[in-house]
């Protein structure tokens, strides 16, 4: 059977169709309301976006949510968890601050933010999922705890995963620092004849696991933890992994991580991806290249493996915008990526389409979905 997901454009004409009462609408339609009972702990997961960014989703477009949530007669509050690298999300502090600095604010919002794992990274539940790669998974203690959640995702490209849709948001998003290593498990290599000298990867890589011999850096893989920091960083390209393998394994671990991060929450979670601002990195970055793609809309359904399929279906059928990154990797591809798809094009040896065969396959949603239009 068809999962439903349901669709709004961005048009507008009058104020009943802005984008305001358009949530609302989805949310109605997903009818998760009536699975919320009263006071349920309702967690509504985003990313706050890191300092410098901007490509997160709207503070005023959670609002209804939360709104939503409460008319339910839920409880709701707004949760992230830090991050494995080093950033403006690195603890509980200033993980807050960044999100006070991108407007999640209760007088903007409604609704408290809590920090999922703690001060420092240390509030951890284990999740029994017996899967191909864990046994157990270690998930943020308060996303455990809570009752119900609402995930809302903005979609856009990634440099390890291929994209970030719901599946990514679950997976690495309700992790803490030591549930985001085990997904990664990854140590990068230094090709010795790209790198300049540059010094940027040893300024952000977390460890100090990065130092640099006879003009080239070198990775101590003994304190590497695999976040993949240095990489965003290269401008050379210097920095990779095994392509080949890692990366497959990597798109696996984090289906069983968002398998797990939901596992207690049968029938009390829903996704909401927003395909706007479609940008080619994730927010963890601190900046936001330009748009890949025009906006597309705002997608909605309980079932995480079918949203991110439309949700990349519909990526997939635009036509590139000019200026942007995937024009640049188009026009210096001889061999192009047709019919692989734009975020393949931005990133051609990641494998994101296993976030979406391996989630149907461990159980967590289908692949095959009805796009429904309100």
């Amino acid at each position: 059977m068809k999962s439903k997901v349901y669709f709004v454009n961005l048009r507008a004409k009058n104020p009943g169709e802005n984008k305001i009462n358009k949530l609302k609408m989805l949310f109605d339609k997903m009818d998760i309301a009536s699975n919320i009972e009263k006071d349920d702990l309702t967690a509504i997961k985003l990313h706050f976006g890191e300092s410098g960014g901007d490509g997160f989703i709207n503070p005023i477009f959670v609002r209804p949510i939360v709104d939503k949530i409460k008319e339910a007669e839920g409880k709701p509050f707004l949760t992230d968890t830090n991050t494995l690298y080093s950033g403006s999300r690195f603890n509980a502090v200033d993980h807050m601050n960044t999100a006070i600095e991108h407007g999640f604010v209760p007088s903007v919002v409604g609704a408290p933010v809590i920090i999922s794992d703690g001060l420092k990274s240390e509030y951890i539940k284990e999740v029994e999922i017996n899967k191909k790669h864990f046994d157990k998974a270690k998930i943020a203690g308060d996303i455990v705890d809570a009752d119900a959640m609402i995930v809302m995702s903005h979609f856009k490209g990634h440099e390890m995963a291929g994209f970030g849709g719901a599946i990514k948001n679950l997976a690495m998003g309700c992790a803490p620092a030591a549930g985001k290593q085990e997904q990664h498990a990854l140590r990068p290599l230094v090709v010795e004849k790209k790198c300049v000298g540059c010094g940027k990867c040893i300024e952000v890589c977390p460890q100090e696991a990065i130092k640099m011999k006879n003009h080239v850096s070198c990775i101590n893989k003994g304190k590497c933890v695999g976040c993949g920091e240095c990489m965003t960083v290269c401008a050379p390209k210097a920095i990779k992994f095994d392509w080949s393998t890692d990366l497959l394994e990597f798109c696996e671990k984090m289906a069983e991580y968002a398998y797990a991060s939901v596992k207690n929450k049968e029938k009390k979670v829903a996704y909401i991806n927003f395909l706007m601002n479609i940008t080619p990195h994730c927010d963890c970055v601190p900046w936001s290249d330009a748009p890949i793609v025009p906006d597309i809309g705002i997608l909605a359904s309980v079932d995480p493996v079918a949203i991110d399929k439309a949700s990349l279906d519909l990526v997939n059928k635009q036509i590139a915008l000019s200026n942007t990154l995937l024009e640049e990797n188009a026009n210096k591809n001889e061999k192009c990526n047709c019919g692989k798809g734009h975020f393949n094009e931005l990133w051609e040896n990641t494998h994101g389409e296993i976030q979406i065969s391996y989630g149907e396959e461990i159980g967590m949603g289908s692949s095959e979905y009805e796009l429904i239009e309100i």
